[in-house]
């Protein structure tokens, strides 16, 4: 299997035993990303917060690979509160344009580091 891991700093080190992503036969699965901050790797503060820094560590992880969002085919989207789900569409309309990749979106119990939100990526050339 010929695959390529994805290792930049234009996005949050792995805080696991993970790759930040890994590229194969043209399809980018990006490891989920929480809103820390990649140098300082502290988390934002508050969900709204969170999601912006998330879409910061996702734009750059995309852009080490020379893709943009454009190239997003589906995310899949973890909160630890349904309740904001409305922002989660707030923010697709300010960071993303029709047609809108491939979704899901599922409340969980807890995330890594006490994050509110989650999102991996698949994105392709």
């Amino acid at each position: 299997m010929n695959k390529n891991i994805i290792k930049t700093e234009l996005a949050p080190e792995a805080v696991g035993t993970y790759s930040q992503g890994v590229e194969y036969k043209g399809t980018y699965y990006l490891s989920g990303q929480i809103g820390l901050e990649p140098k300082s790797m502290a988390l934002a503060d508050g969900f709204r917060p969170q999601l912006d820094q998330i879409m910061k560590n996702i734009d750059g992880l995309l852009k080490s690979q020379d893709l943009t969002r454009e190239n997003i085919i589906k995310t899949s989207i973890f909160v630890t509160d349904l309740a904001n789900f409305g922002e989660v569409n707030e923010v697709y309309i300010e960071y993303f344009s029709q047609p809108y990749p491939a979704r899901s979106c599922v409340q969980v119990p807890a995330l890594p580091k006490g994050a509110l939100v989650e999102i991996e990526v698949i994105a392709g050339r």
